[in-house]
């Protein structure tokens, strides 16, 4: 079974927690707790393929930035977040996203921008099209998603594994195999 390394990245409150815990365990958790950092495993089937999942939920608050350049470099493929109700949350992607190219030293890594409260439509001030622009501006996949009412949720971590799989097939044997059979 293939094991993926998913990163959940965006500013303080806009959903990392409530979209990641929907997802694993299909609860919506409607209290704001900050987050330092949590990691959740859980095995799905993806086009036929079991894999198992391990998703780290991060901090989004300013204080923990120096944990990050760890998650970006062990992170396979990257959940950026936002709230479509804060532009705030929306801009501050930019800079997460060159954090991660640079400590990747990649031009381009599996992920997806969400616009996370799709629900909250009364409350929007991020348009679905400055979305769309950005992840035709990243070549990335975009998705809108409401962690409450379990709208793309699935998509979004399903998505990203098959990046992946398109970015690195997995290798028919690893090192580790390939030592135990040679001894």
């Amino acid at each position: 079974m293939r094991e993926y390394k998913l990163v959940v990245l965006g500013s303080g409150g806009v959903g990392k927690s409530a979209l990641t815990v929907q997802f694993v365990q299909s609860i919506f958790v409607e209290k704001y707790d900050p987050t330092i950092e949590d990691s959740y495993r859980k095995q799905v089937d993806i086009d036929g393929q079991q894999s198992m999942l391990e998703i780290l939920d991060t901090a989004g608050t300013e204080q923990f930035t120096a944990m990050r350049d760890l998650y970006m470099k062990n992170g396979q493929g990257f959940v950026l977040a936002y709230s479509i109700t804060s532009q705030a949350t929306f801009n501050d992607l930019v800079e997460l996203r060159e954090q991660i190219l640079r400590v990747k030293d990649m031009d381009k890594v599996p992920m997806v921008l969400v616009g996370n409260k799709c629900d909250l439509e009364d409350d929007r001030v991020v348009s679905k099209d400055q979305g769309q622009t950005l992840s035709q501006k990243w070549d990335c996949t975009f998705l809108e998603t409401s962690a409450r009412k379990k709208v793309n949720i699935d998509e979004v971590f399903f998505d990203l594994v098959r990046q992946i799989n398109k970015s690195m097939p997995e290798k028919v044997c690893s090192s580790l195999t390939e030592f135990l059979l040679k001894n």
